[in-house]
């Protein structure tokens, strides 16, 4: 096909109903780049014998030693088909769990999708991974089922078995689909229940439950792939072919006389053609006869690639001449057949051809975004589109018209910024000459050439006897020289200028119109993802824009887009404009875009919602310059590579270390290669991966270590009475039997008693689960507190918190947590995180519920200081006594806290001057600031007594003022002194129970043949995985593992793994969850059966311990350990003679 021109493309963009905005979506290595090469080879941008050897799409360097894509490129086709045209807009995306991010980013910008599953392995984890978030965005996806040459070349399946291999692939992706489908639905139906309950409070009968009633009346024909609806095409990519059943439906309704609408439904399925009758009849496999698309498709295939392998040259003349093609010479002589054949398929069955018509046919255009997705679109969080003003729900039919006219809106969403080098950019290209220019040149050098004949000349002359003009010669040689060396620094300075400008990186926003004509230079809003339209609305009219002068709004700004670009792969062509329902690249936003962001026209537009990322970036690494000059340039590099990649957080730990937190090891090597060769241009040194853990307490355990019920040994012989249990609790601390601790502050006016509790498993994954939940509770209970007018809670908020609040309630039942739920003080770390406080002290009432009951706080005497308290567990949770991790699933209860007269006398006083409102919403570990708020109030308090001199003071006031003196001036503030004492009574809490790590856990899935298996085994045994489950792939030889591994033990453990089993194991990582080691970091053996077991030293490898000393040194904290045991030279017995 001939190369479409630029003009072309902007020609077609301008009618919306011919776009196709499609992704191709697969697990890595199912061959998603190699049919985009295919399609890309179709519009003659590279040579269709390249296709599939090029990966034209991954452009970086290390894509192509890899092997596997890393990020998503777009790029725009042409297609042509029954005189319609169109214009396919492709995004290839990673396949690499690592990068699903780049997935997300690549989905949101879509309305179809292609998903390319291999025919050997057929569904995979990344498979379901990227059908789930298709599902999720509401896109609509197509089938390539590729590689089928493979059940040919490499399982040597008859078709029979390959056809039954194919049907069981399909199943298994339309299961997938039916998964998905099956729990929206029923999602919906409980929906509906909860609002039609809450109308009709009907009268309590026997209601039977029925669960499918709600699947048998959804239609969900339309999800399902099926080569008789047109969805499914079976291709090789490599080999350059692929078809739809349609094509043979046509091809065989002129041969065998059957219309193509019938063999259009019988080509797949359990039909067989009857010879004799001319009929197709059902049921094949009862009569033991061949199925339709065995006999009619499969066989072809089947006996071409026999034909060719064997190179029998008779019947490959027969088979080209019958299906009229033409070879060329080139291909039939060459030594290797897959050349030969795949000229014959790719005229035969071209791939291209069968892709790109179903897209066209199948996949819906820009004009058929639904109401669904647009409304989801639109509603961030928890708000639904009801509860959204109505100049923003008016914009909604500016989404569904996706109109191009001048007045209709403009909503663009840019869904990543990437960056790219400065040389790349089309004005930065060198052109091509015109032939005046070239005639220009031509006759600069000419003249160049005579003055330099000339000057040869002069020297000559000069060189003669001395004549009367040697002074004049002389004069015009300095000239000369003169000029010359002006010209040289001319073209220093302009070579230095062009280097600088070819070193920057320029970055380019991916983006998406989904409404209006975005134009070169136009003045746009850029909304930040926590932008709201109502606020903005108060302040803007509706109708203002951004060129106009406007009062500051939070997360929004105006910019001007400078330059707009059409993806072509590696390559950016320049555009004035584009219209709505295409995909483009906005140049000039690096200063105003982060990652993602909302541009448009009305401040009405709400911000999209976020993108949802399948990977939790988990690995981290601290990173500093070799040359500790090179500072600045790493920081400036570290600010580009966050920008650069959607999903690497950049952050600066309170140790001052600057840290990279990445998906995975891939990722995290791609990014250090940015760092380095891209953006900060240094060499910088990496420290070994920083491994999250996170610290909690266990029940008692019954048994020890050798198995034996604790309490009943025979003999209890105590042979090392542990050192820290000697030291873990100082004087002037009290603990009781059951681990309750009290504790006063250092002034002796406050005693406070806390316990530690573990909580119950499923409440640690519940508050995980729901840690968004309470970040908005807390936020609607600090505004409740400071009596803002908060705009109305939404319902569905309160409904969430309602059921979040049932489920606490479910799972915390027995006589210990009796009315636990509703004494929960706060939640930890960060107000947020998993572990609780509770309160059981009388005279005092408050809840984290107070957004539920709308309950304003009571006055009490601990009213003041109850911030202080909570800001001490907060910090208690955020470093635990083992090596200041985060703490997980510890619920914290104070049982006691007793103020004396003085610290009652003080809280009443701070009553009296209204400083309690300030106190209110002190942020979370923010301790610094809550110290010196004390301090000014101590100070104002003193200043106000100083000036009331005059009045006389009754001695109560005098002995008042006296004890707040003596309060700040030994020991600080009181409310500092509360938050001290609250950590170090946590601190102590812990230590009084059986302490244990957790480590982070991965989900392990490996795909492996049967001859490798021990192998993998034997890698994960080595690294304290633990396998699952283990199941054959049905139809193949290989095995699917799945099992635990910790994230401590992850690094190399792909490698190894490919090292050990020749490459024929690859292992997906994906972060899974906390799970606690088993084993007590501080065990040493007590009795005399452990004694007996582990010896004396006991220093087997303790794994807990050993993970614990690793974090405390990394941190500088004190790790109690011998360097030398014995420092004596060893002697031999037999002397030296």
């Amino acid at each position: 096909m001939v190369l479409t021109s630029v003009g072309k493309m902007r020609a077609l963009q301008k009618k919306t109903s011919g776009i196709r905005n499609i992704c191709i979506l697969a697990h890595v290595d199912h061959g998603k780049t190699t049919l985009a090469d295919c399609l890309i080879s179709s519009n003659g941008i590279i040579s269709s014998r390249l296709a599939g050897k090029l990966r034209y799409l991954d452009s970086r360097e290390d894509e192509q030693i890899r092997g596997i894509t890393m990020k998503s490129s777009a790029i725009s086709l042409h297609f042509e088909k029954g005189g319609e045209e169109y214009l396919i807009n492709l995004i290839d995306s990673p396949g690499h769990v690592d990068f699903s991010s780049e997935v997300s980013t690549a989905v949101r910008l879509c309305d179809g999708c292609i998903i390319v599953v291999d025919a050997v392995e057929g569904v995979c984890p990344q498979t379901q991974a990227v059908l789930r978030q298709a599902w999720l965005e509401n896109i609509r996806p197509v089938l390539v089922i590729n590689k089928i040459d493979r059940l040919i070349v490499e399982l040597k399946f008859t078709p029979q078995e390959a056809y039954l291999h194919l049907k069981n692939i399909l199943e298994q992706v339309n299961a997938v689909t039916g998964t998905l489908f099956t729990s929206k639905v029923l999602e919906e139906r409980a929906e509906k229940e909860t609002e039609s309950e809450s109308i009709s409070d009907s009268a309590p009968g026997d209601q039977i439950y029925d669960w499918s009633a709600g699947l048998e009346d959804t239609d969900d024909s339309h999800l399902y792939f099926s080569p008789d609806y047109g969805n499914v095409v079976f291709a090789s990519a490599i080999d350059g072919w692929g078809f739809g059943i349609e094509h043979f439906a046509k091809l065989y309704s002129q041969k065998i006389g059957i219309k193509p609408a019938v063999l259009l439904k019988t080509l797949w399925g359990d039909y067989y053609l009857n010879t004799k009758a001319k009929k197709i009849m059902k049921g094949d496999q009862s009569k033991g006869k061949k199925p339709l698309f065995v006999q009619l498709v499969l066989d072809n295939i089947w006996s071409l690639y026999e034909s060719v392998m064997k190179r029998d040259k008779e019947k490959i003349e027969k088979i080209v001449t019958s299906l009229g093609l033409k070879i060329g010479a080139r291909e039939s002589r060459h030594a290797d057949p897959k050349v030969h054949l795949n000229a014959i398929c790719s005229q035969w069955l071209p791939i291209s051809e069968a892709v790109l018509s179903m897209v066209c046919n199948k996949l819906p255009s820009p004009l058929d975004i639904t109401a669904e997705r647009v409304e989801r679109l639109m509603c961030v969080g928890a708000r639904t589109f009801d509860s959204l003003p109505p100049e923003t729900q008016e914009l909604k039919s500016a989404f569904m018209k996706c109109s191009s006219e001048g007045t209709a809106p403009v909503i663009v969403f840019i869904s990543k910024m990437f960056a790219v080098d400065a040389k790349a950019l089309p004005h930065n290209k060198p052109r091509p000459l015109t032939q005046e220019e070239i005639a220009q040149r031509r006759e600069i050098a000419r003249r160049r050439h005579v003055e330099k004949l000339a000057a040869n000349q002069g020297k000559e002359l000069s060189e003669k006897p001395p004549s009367e003009n040697t002074s004049e010669v002389s004069t015009g040689d300095t000239k000369g020289e003169e000029q010359q060396l002006n010209n040289q620094t001319e073209i220093m300075t302009s070579k230095a200028m062009k280097q600088e400008a070819d070193n920057k990186e320029s970055f380019i926003a991916f983006a998406r119109v989904f409404s209006g004509v975005v134009q070169r230079g136009q003045k746009i809003f850029v909304l930040g993802p926590k932008y709201d339209p109502a606020e903005a609305l108060h302040k803007l009219s509706s109708q203002c824009s951004a060129a106009d002068d406007l009062p500051l709004v939070p997360h929004m700004t105006c910019c001007t887009l400078e330059n707009l670009y059409l993806l072509m792969g590696r390559e950016l062509e320049d555009l004035e404009e584009v219209p709505a329902g295409n995909v483009l690249g906005i140049g000039g936003l690096q200063d105003f875009v982060l990652k993602s962001a909302t541009l448009s026209t009305s401040p009405a537009c709400p911000p999209f919602t976020p993108l949802n990322f399948e990977a939790t970036p988990i690995v981290r690494v601290a990173v500093e310059p070799k040359h500790p000059s090179d500072m600045p340039q790493l920081v400036r590099g570290m600010k580009l590579l966050n920008q650069a990649d959607p999903c690497v957080q950049v952050l600066i730990q309170e140790t001052g270390e600057h840290v990279l937190v990445t998906a995975g090891e891939v990722h995290l090597q791609r990014c250090l290669d940015d760092l380095k060769e891209r953006f900060a241009k240094i060499e910088i040194s990496v420290s070994a991966p920083i491994i999250p853990f996170r610290e909690t307490i266990t029940r008692p355990p019954k048994v020890d270590m050798v198995n034996e019920e604790i309490g009943k040994q025979q003999k209890v012989a105590v042979i090392h009475q542990t050192k820290e249990d000697q030291n873990k609790i100082p004087e002037g601390v009290e603990v009781d039997s059951d681990g309750l601790i009290t504790i006063s502050t250092p002034n002796k006016h406050a005693t406070l008693s806390v316990r530690a509790v573990p909580l119950p498993e499923e409440v640690t994954r519940l508050l995980e689960e729901n840690s968004d939940l309470i970040r908005t509770m807390e936020q609607l209970n600090t505004s409740l507190n400071e009596d803002k007018k908060t705009h109305e809670i939404n319902q569905k908020t309160i409904d969430r918190i309602k059921e979040f609040k049932q489920k606490l309630e479910q799972s915390l039942q027995g006589r210990k947590w009796r009315n636990a739920v509703d004494q929960i003080w706060s939640f930890g770390p960060r107000k947020c995180g998993p572990n609780i406080l509770l309160y059981r002290f009388e005279g005092y009432k408050k809840s984290v519920w107070q957004c539920l009951e709308n309950a304003v706080k009571e006055a009490s005497k601990y009213r003041d200081f109850d911030n202080s308290i909570i800001s001490g567990f907060q910090l208690a949770t955020l470093s635990g006594p083992m090596c200041e991790e985060p703490l997980m699933g510890v619920c914290f209860t104070v049982e006691k806290w007793e103020m004396t007269k003085v610290g009652e006398v003080l809280s009443a006083s701070s009553q009296d001057s209204g400083e309690y409102d300030a106190l209110e919403h002190e942020q979370n570990e923010d301790t610094a600031s809550l110290r010196s708020s004390y301090m000014a109030a101590g100070c104002s308090e003193d200043k106000h007594q100083d000036s009331d001199q005059s009045v006389p003071r009754s001695p109560e006031k005098t002995s008042k003022h006296k004890a707040e003196v003596l309060l700040a001036d030994c020991y600080g503030p009181f409310s500092g002194q509360l938050i001290a004492t609250m950590k170090e009574a946590c601190r102590y809490a812990l230590q009084a129970k059986p302490q244990r790590l957790m480590a982070a856990m991965y989900t392990c899935e490996i795909m492996a043949t049967a001859e490798v298996l021990g192998r993998v085994y034997a890698v994960l045994s080595k690294r304290e995985g633990r396998v699952l489950q283990e199941e054959m792939k049905e139809g193949t030889d290989v095995f699917i593992i799945k099992a635990v591994l910790p994230v401590a033990e992850s690094f190399g453990f792909a490698d190894e793994i490919r090292k050990r089993t020749s490459g024929l194991a690859s292992p997906q990582l994906v972060f899974s969850h906390w799970e606690i080691i088993l084993s007590d970091p501080f065990w040493v053996p007590t009795t005399e059966e452990e004694y007996l077991h582990f010896g004396e030293k006991a220093d087997s490898e303790n794994q807990a311990r050993k993970y614990m000393n690793a974090v405390r040194k990394r941190k500088g904290l004190y790790v109690e350990e011998k360097i030398v045991e014995h420092a004596e030279k060893q002697r031999t017995l037999s002397r030296n003679k």
